[in-house]
């Protein structure tokens, strides 16, 4: 029993040892493509290749990549799928939290969070349907996309250095009332850099706490719905 279990602890360990090493290779090789991580696949000799959130696969010597998806026939299951969405998951709990204004509405049980743009409509409209929410806590990330709208990026910091920064981005959003602020340390250009790494380049962007992504301006029955889907 103990050689078997040492067999297969030293199979696994080879397997990422040969992982570990066709990532360097494939880097080295195609340097201009952005190489996330490389893992075993269900097919022999073929390893899954993750490039941000997209997915390929590739031989032990990466000299040839598939693009499409996987199939286990058996179970009816696309496996490349399955991986794609558990790549878009965010780790919810790892968001910087003191770089967010937030809200506790109710006793605050369930958790999301929100990427927005002070002067993007849809999120304007998102905000009304927030403002309508029970029991949540909302984590609201300032994310001015300023190449869109020139002013966004000033209106954000001015909320963020206003004294009451909910009521400051309410007002702005909901009823168009200038933020009172002026200008201190803030995390808004943080945010921006926060959003780009984890693949988020439109607003609104909203994450559950068990890391799945939605967008758009939707309304207050259907947030409530998907926050209840935890998975």
């Amino acid at each position: 029993m103990l050689a078997l279990l040492a067999g297969s602890l030293s199979s696994v360990q080879a397997q990422d040892i040969a992982s570990d090493n066709l990532l360097t290779r494939l880097q080295s090789r195609y340097p201009k493509t952005r190489f996330t991580a490389v893992n075993a696949s269900p097919l022999d000799g073929i390893y899954e290749v993750v490039m941000g959130k997209n997915i390929a696969y590739t031989d032990a010597k990466g000299d040839f990549f598939l693009f499409g998806h996987v199939m286990d026939m058996a179970n009816q299951r696309d496996i490349t799928a399955d991986r794609k969405k558990a790549l878009q998951r965010i780790d919810f709990n790892a968001l910087p939290t003191d770089s967010a204004i937030t809200y506790v509405q109710g006793n605050g049980q369930r958790k999301m969070a929100v990427f927005s743009d002070p002067d993007c409509p849809y999120c304007r409209q998102l905000e009304v349907e927030l403002a309508k929410l029970d029991n949540v806590t909302i984590y609201l990330y300032p994310y001015p996309l300023d190449g869109l709208h020139p002013d966004a990026m000033k209106k954000a910091i001015s909320v963020w250095c206003s004294s009451e920064r909910a009521q400051s981005w309410r007002d702005l959003l909901i009823h168009h009332i200038q933020p009172a602020g002026g200008m201190c340390d803030n995390p808004v250009a943080m945010n921006r850099q926060l959003a780009e790494k984890l693949g988020i380049f439109g607003t609104p962007t909203i994450i559950s706490a068990d890391g799945r992504q939605t967008s758009g301006a939707l309304k207050a029955s259907e947030l409530d719905d998907w926050l209840d889907r935890m998975q």
